[in-house]
């Protein structure tokens, strides 16, 4: 049976071990809370890096959305131009082609006269040679008519300042009392815009 002296002795032992107990369950606290603490910095950090982030990315979603937005508009602008420049010259191409070859010969002179009115640049020049030397006084001397009419016509491409045009065409010329003879061909007509209207600028048999 163990004496109270034993009893006595043995107390130091268990009051160091109590102590390093004690000790560990201390540092593992600290260690714990330096832990916590990292964790808590280090959420903060991460919190305050996507807040940053969010910060600048919005920014620049918000104009690249902007920027897209304009695009698409401009892109529908244009759209819209197009078709409208496309509508119109192909329009003017049809008008203009019909003036051009079409002719009575009690007055082509002032019927071709007026059809150069519808054409600009260097064809327009030529043109108006062609019709002095040859095609006014070859009408009025051999009472030669002639009547056109466009068939079909497409835009082949158009802007705002230029287009061009594909037609198809039919002229009956009579000369004299004679019988009338029928011609069919293609044309490839260009266009220029000039002072708002549509001015046939080349005039192409393809």
């Amino acid at each position: 049976m163990p004496t109270d002296l034993d009893s006595t002795a043995a107390s130091p032992e268990v009051t160091a071990a109590d102590d390093e107990t004690t000790a560990d369950a201390h540092d593992n606290g600290l260690e714990s809370s330096g832990d916590q603490r990292r964790a808590a910095g280090t959420g903060r950090r991460t919190t305050s890096l996507v807040g940053a982030l969010a910060f600048v990315a919005l920014p620049v979603v918000i104009i690249g959305l902007g920027g897209m937005a304009g695009w698409l508009k401009w892109v529908d602008g244009s759209s819209r131009e197009a078709r409208s420049a496309a509508g119109e010259s192909v329009q003017a191409a049809r008008d203009t082609t019909v003036a051009l070859l079409s002719y009575q010969p009690g007055s082509v002179k002032e019927s071709l006269e007026a059809a150069q009115s519808r054409l600009t640049g260097s064809f327009r020049d030529s043109y108006g040679q062609l019709i002095q030397e040859v095609v006014i006084p070859g009408a009025e001397a051999q009472k030669i008519s002639a009547v056109a009419n466009v068939a079909a016509a497409a835009s082949v491409s158009a802007s705002s300042r230029h287009a061009v045009a594909l037609l198809f065409v039919n002229q009956t010329s009579t000369i004299g009392a004679g019988a009338p003879t029928d011609t069919a061909s293609t044309v490839r007509v260009s266009l220029e815009k000039v002072d708002g209207r549509w001015l046939v600028s080349e005039f192409t048999p393809i």
